[in-house]
């Protein structure tokens, strides 16, 4: 089990380093795929063995100069595990307006919103299914709602704030199977119910004072990786929360959404989990002032 390919791994390699067709000698620590470029997968069903054979044949002419640091990297998954959904056109957005310190290339985005668009109603042709796993649903809705607020944003580009806008978290805009949605609804009838206080970290309200939006889409394989690297980044973000042993001046975030953070302890306890400075249980606790400024 623990040899099989493991299909995030490789499209990873894709997007960021590229690779050649030649896999297999460049990745001896995996048994996935064996001589001269042909692809083949153990214990794999034949879906995963199509899919990745087309995958290593388009990636011949590319550079595979980095390929081993990263396929080494094992991430023990179920061979049968494919993603529910394929949100590559929105992760390819994000690398190419999204900046190194989370602010959004509003004024460039405009350029692709057709492939926005495009991927917005690819969403709401393939809405969750009973079946699909907690981290499939997680992905789906968390790249949903962060894709319809920059959709929401550029709609009314340019401007300030999102505040500028009239009811921005209630305008039922996007069609996802036979219902128009809101942002409101996604966040706190869908996500918040999901149990997870790290949604919070993962979702972008289009403001400084809010979670930078992540740089990648989320991904069923990965997303809890990737929230527990936002969680961290955010509360360690000295623009956005203060912290220090015997006090904290945080973000409203944890005011306005306390009954999330306080499942299975204090905030001061949830804070804990992911500060690099540990605070003291009787710290003293304020909130800043939450800067809607757009974030750009």
């Amino acid at each position: 089990m623990k040899n099989c390919i493991i299909l995030i791994c490789i499209s990873l390699l894709v997007a960021a380093c590229g690779t050649s067709k030649n896999v297999a000698q460049q990745t001896e620590t995996t048994t996935a795929v064996t001589q001269t470029g042909n692809t083949q997968v153990t214990d794999a069903t034949e879906e995963t063995q199509q899919v990745t054979q087309v995958m290593v044949n388009e990636m011949e002419d590319k550079s595979n100069e980095d390929v081993v640091a990263v396929v080494e990297e094992e991430i023990e998954i179920e061979p049968s595990v494919i993603e529910a959904f394929d949100h590559t056109s929105w992760d390819g957005l994000l690398q190419k307006y999204i900046s190194a310190e989370g602010n959004v290339n509003y004024s460039a985005f405009r350029n692709e919103r057709n492939i926005l668009q495009a991927y917005i109603v690819s969403l709401g042709e393939n809405m969750p299914a009973e079946n699909w796993t907690k981290e499939d649903k997680l992905a789906y809705w968390m790249n949903a709602y962060n894709a319809m607020t920059v959709d929401l944003i550029l709609r009314n580009y340019p401007l300030a704030s999102i505040k500028d806008i009239k009811d921005p978290w209630n305008q039922r805009l996007w069609k996802l199977g036979e219902k128009w949605y809101n942002l409101d609804e996604i966040e706190h009838k869908i996500l918040r119910k999901m149990g997870d206080p790290r949604i919070h970290f993962g979702i972008n309200c289009a403001s400084f004072s809010c979670p930078t939006i992540g740089p990648r889409a989320f991904t069923a394989q990965l997303v809890d990786e990737q929230l527990d690297w936002l969680a961290k980044n955010f509360i360690n973000d000295t623009q956005r929360n203060t912290i220090t042993e015997n006090s904290v001046e945080i973000s409203k975030i944890f005011s306005w959404f306390a009954k999330d953070f306080k499942e299975e302890g204090t905030i001061i306890d949830f804070l804990n989990r992911y500060s690099d400075v540990t605070i003291n249980n009787k710290a003293k606790k304020s909130f800043k002032k939450y800067d809607w400024s757009l974030n750009e």
